[in-house]
């Protein structure tokens, strides 16, 4: 979603990138709602109106860069997400592309039709000259310029969202298959195959992939922070030096003693989508300490990710059975043996938990015929560690039902909208 605008002449952004997490247009997206427009966002964007999509980022841009506007309307500028950004120059400039699963993130982007939604793009002014050739995700696009690569000229030849890409990366190649990547924030998709489900409990409907002109869909739910709550412990708070220190102070205590931390930093995402939450500690007492603090934030995760995963089967109809995870934070012991506890199932870590990288390899290298097919590269996925309930029922449904009451207390916490 994080959004870039350059002069198609010279190359150069005409403003700083903006962010996935920037909540500058929250005040545009409030526009759009009051013009009566969140039923037909989410009917053919899959999407919710709300500050994470490009859509609003690009009307910011064209309205607060004096000329910006006459230029776009003229076709002399571009916008891209990173993908297309890197693909046009690294191809010299010479091509202009995104792939099925990057333009339905915009929130301008068809996913019925498959094309760029005029409506959209009529409400929030953006000229459809400056936006991108829509792809499938695994084909060859153009190679690299002739000043790179000492002169080699190597084939573009596979296009992912960040957690799209993970989800191929998982393998989930089949309807019903969950994948949750732990990351800054905490993202879980689930393959819904050719049907396009539309959540009405605030989830995303979104592209998984394009390939051979099929489209695959998923539901997806977005948690804003997730390891960003722990570098908010080191960065800012001081309680850590690294990372990875917040698994043994964790695990220091043997309850977190009705201590819940709600990481609303940048607002509330999925299934809540509250853009004026904010972070909250409740149940602090005179004996809480550090370890207490940063237990809670490790919890923060687990709970938002069964927030997630409770809405995705009531929607779906679908028993979860196993959930996949993947990204850094699944490193930290103590954070899966607690998700799975929480959740109460069984979960699968992959020898390869960088798994974004992984799909757009597995993307570009079908395109190439480096793999030949799906079964080949499922053959080739090995688990690295498996993850069972070891809590009582009992005891991880009195801790969720108190995180449900923390989540309250964060909610519309910001009066001045």
């Amino acid at each position: 979603e994080t959004t870039v605008v350059w002069d198609k002449e010279t190359g150069e952004p005409i403003y700083n990138a903006i962010v996935w997490q920037c909540r500058r247009t929250a005040s545009i997206c409030d526009e759009l709602k009051s013009r009566g427009l969140e039923t037909y966002v989410k009917e053919n964007t899959g999407l919710v109106i709300d500050a994470y999509f490009s859509g609003t980022k690009i009307n910011w841009i064209l309205d607060n860069v004096d000329g910006a506007r006459e230029k776009a309307e003229k076709g002399k500028l571009l916008f891209g997400t990173i993908d297309t950004w890197l693909i046009w120059n690294l191809t010299d400039r010479k091509v202009h592309v995104t792939d099925y699963s990057n333009a339905s993130r915009t929130m301008v982007f068809n996913i019925k039709s498959l094309n760029w939604d005029k409506k959209l793009l009529e409400e929030l002014k953006i000229p459809e000259i400056i936006l991108p050739k829509v792809k499938n995700s695994s084909e060859i696009y153009g190679n690299t310029g002739s000043k790179l690569f000492r002169n080699a000229s190597i084939p573009i030849s596979g296009i992912a969202g960040d957690q799209q890409a993970a989800l191929f990366g998982q393998c989930c190649y089949t309807k019903g298959t969950v994948k949750n990547t732990y990351g800054t924030g905490c993202f879980m998709l689930m393959n819904t195959g050719s049907e396009l489900i539309h959540s009405t409990k605030g989830l995303l409907s979104t592209i998984a992939w394009g390939i051979d002109g099929k489209i695959t869909y998923a539901l997806e739910g977005s948690i804003f922070i997730a390891g960003a709550a722990v570098q908010w412990l080191r960065d800012e708070m001081r309680l850590i030096d690294k990372s990875e220190d917040s698994e043994y102070f964790a695990q220091k205590i043997d309850d977190n003693e009705g201590v819940y931390f709600v990481p609303a930093f940048s607002g509330l995402g999925a299934p809540h989508w509250d853009m004026y939450a904010r972070g909250t500690i409740v149940g602090l007492t005179r004996s809480t300490n550090k370890n207490h603090i940063i237990r809670a934030a490790l919890e923060s995760i687990a709970y938002q990710t069964k927030d997630v995963v409770d809405t995705m089967t009531e929607e779906s109809g679908i028993d979860l059975k196993i959930l996949k995870v993947d990204g850094g934070a699944t490193n930290n012991r103590f954070l899966m043996q607690f998700q799975a506890d929480i959740l109460n199932k069984e979960i699968e870590r992959p020898q390869v938990y960088e798994t974004t990288a992984l799909g757009a390899a597995y993307l570009a290298g079908l395109a190439v015929g480096f793999w030949e097919s799906f079964d080949e590269i499922v053959k080739i996925n090995t688990i690295n560690s498996k993850y069972t309930p070891s809590m009582s029922e009992k005891k991880s449904k009195n801790y969720y039902q108190n995180w449900k009451r923390a989540l309250e207390k964060s909610k519309a916490w910001v009066e001045d909208k």
